[in-house]
């Protein structure tokens, strides 16, 4: 398959916030250019796009998985899900046993059993020893692993083709979040999957010196005679024009997705709805830190998606040197990325194979108009990129 890559790059502009925390409870930052510059991690933001796809509905939730260490319960649910005669603790043990067989070591945290011995109450179920992240249709195909050998499932386990099938179906038929951001099993390396997207660190394009709010908090209860405060505190926060990206590895998508989700659909439709919603989300999720303090709603000013099948290339560089205010950063920074991105197109990039797709706002962004053909909503960009990347994989390598 020819290697296909989707650069998307965005500029946003956050009021004061604190998206992202550090272990102090300010917002992260970074030096970069020799400056310190606002921050939020992949982590977050990679976060706030999987329950974006979710709260949004962007996919079907059979297209979809679950990230937890309460593995061994969440099994069991879809165990009885399927066959309600089964016991609630039947079908625990049932689930605990099948997850082992896939590989997964699973225990009963020491401070849950204190608890359970302190209010004399049952023995709660294990949990993974780390967070596992599984697909909605591999939790479904474990269960039914699980009830063909309810009857004596560590006999069942025992055999040598019942202990591969649990493996082989933990590590078939992911989902989309799985496809894109990628899986790491501690103890069974073999079913770990390559993430398809990378996600870089946000950073403000210009120079960020964190604040803090002092406030009060008054008891409403308080008499007249009573004066002060409640509460006292402070909350960090910053603002920031953000450059953000990504880099989506569309022939790693598609090896990660494997066959398509529905066996009536063509190879290439589960790989053009990942792609539509991942645009679609990447470019409208929003971490949620402190959003109630801050109500920090914003959409990106300016987003740029490339689709190429050179390596993926970062416009960062453009921001090395920070941009000073003129009465605002975006204006200067969309200039920038503008005259950046066509020199390095230039020098790196082959205008015969690569796609581009400009979706901006206001008139401080006009510049990126040039670079490629412009969008006119979100929903239009995320749907033509994904029409395109099926197309590219169409074609014969």
């Amino acid at each position: 398959m020819n290697r296909i890559f989707l650069d998307v790059h965005a500029l946003q502009t956050v009021p004061p916030s604190n998206l992202n925390r550090d272990d102090t409870g300010a917002p992260k930052t970074a030096v970069y250019g020799g400056v310190p510059r606002a921050r939020v991690s992949s982590q977050a933001w990679k976060r706030a796009i999987r329950t974006y796809f979710k709260d949004e509905h962007l996919l079907d939730p059979s297209e979809l998985g679950v990230r937890t260490k309460k593995v061994v319960e969440l099994l069991a649910d879809r165990i009885t899900a399927l066959d309600p005669s089964v016991a609630q603790e039947t079908a625990l043990t049932l689930a605990d046993k099948t997850i082992r067989a896939a590989g997964i070591k699973t225990e009963v945290p020491r401070r849950k059993v204190d608890q359970a011995k302190k209010d004399a109450g049952p023995l709660p179920a294990p949990e993974s020893k780390y967070l596992v992240f599984l697909s909605s249709r591999q939790l479904d195909g474990l269960a039914r692993h699980a009830l063909q050998g309810a009857a004596d499932i560590t006999a069942f386990l025992k055999t040598k083709e019942n202990k591969a099938r649990a493996r082989e179906l933990a590590d078939s038929r992911h989902s989309v979040d799985i496809a894109l951001f990628g899986r790491m099993v501690a103890d069974v390396a073999d079913i770990n999957v390559d993430a398809a997207v990378q996600v870089a660190h946000a950073l403000s394009v210009h120079r960020v010196d964190n604040e803090s709010d002092y406030y009060t908090a008054v008891d409403d209860e308080n008499r007249d005679e009573e004066t002060g405060a409640g509460m006292i505190g402070t909350v960090d926060f910053n603002s920031a024009t953000l450059y953000r990206y990504a880099a989506l590895g569309v022939h790693q998508l598609a090896a990660n997705l494997g066959q398509g989700l529905r066996e009536e659909e063509p190879r290439t439709e589960p790989v053009r709805r990942a792609v539509e919603a991942f645009v679609h989300a990447f470019v409208s999720s929003l971490p949620t830190g402190k959003i109630n303090t801050f109500g920090h709603h914003t959409q990106p000013d300016a987003v740029v998606v490339r689709l190429r099948t050179t390596r993926p290339i970062s416009y960062v560089a453009a921001f090395e040197d920070p941009v000073r205010s003129n009465g605002g950063h975006l204006r200067e920074a969309a200039d920038r990325l503008a005259a950046y991105a066509a020199d390095v197109e230039r020098a790196y990039g082959d205008p015969e194979t690569t796609l581009t797709w400009v979706l901006r706002v206001g008139p401080a962004t006009l510049k990126l108009a040039e670079l490629g053909t412009e969008a006119g909503t979100q929903r239009e960009l995320a749907a033509s990129v994904a029409r395109a990347v099926a197309e590219r994989l169409e074609k014969p390598a």
